[in-house]
């Protein structure tokens, strides 16, 4: 069921964040070990390659599905689509900097403290956005767009995120 993949991807969003947290506290800037490098570089290639296919999944397939809907439930969701639309946005504006921070920081094997600081405000105010996000989404849309989306919805979402996938 597409509802269900589309929140195991939040399980490793969430798990690849932490990654991300864990490795810039535990490092503090300084020179990074093989596997504190491998985790960043997966978790960066995580957040460059795949977490775009799950925006594409809610914004292309999931969210014009229930905009469409006349149930009373999709209709009371529309400012919510809007608002994680934002912070799709949002979000992706941190994952650039992010991803600069921790390019330079593999490049250079240190982080001057004004970048990580600044490395520390960007992680931060992600997993302030993903929180919020991802409960919305798991706690109250994904379950609204079971009862609301009919089984023809549901399978043609699960095709189009299938095709994205597709090499």
């Amino acid at each position: 069921m597409p509802l269900g993949l589309l929140s195991d991807c939040h399980r490793r969003i969430e798990r690849f964040l932490e990654t991300l947290v864990l490795t810039a506290e535990r490092a503090a800037g300084g020179p990074l070990e093989e596997g504190a490098r491998a985790d960043l570089r997966a978790a960066l290639a995580y957040f460059r390659h795949a977490a775009p296919m799950h925006t594409a999944d809610e914004e292309q397939s999931l969210f014009p599905r229930l905009r469409a809907s006349t149930h009373a439930e999709a209709v009371d969701a529309a400012a919510t689509l809007e608002r994680l639309e934002r912070d799709h946005d949002a979000a992706d504006e941190h994952h650039r900097a992010v991803d600069a921070l921790v390019q330079r920081w593999l490049a250079d094997n240190r982080l001057v403290d004004a970048d990580l600081a600044e490395l520390g405000r960007r992680l931060a105010a992600l997993q302030a956005i993903y929180g919020a996000h991802i409960a919305v989404e798991d706690r109250e849309l994904f379950p609204a767009a079971g009862r609301v989306l009919s089984p023809a919805d549901l399978a043609a979402i699960g095709r189009e995120m299938a095709g994205r996938r597709r090499p």
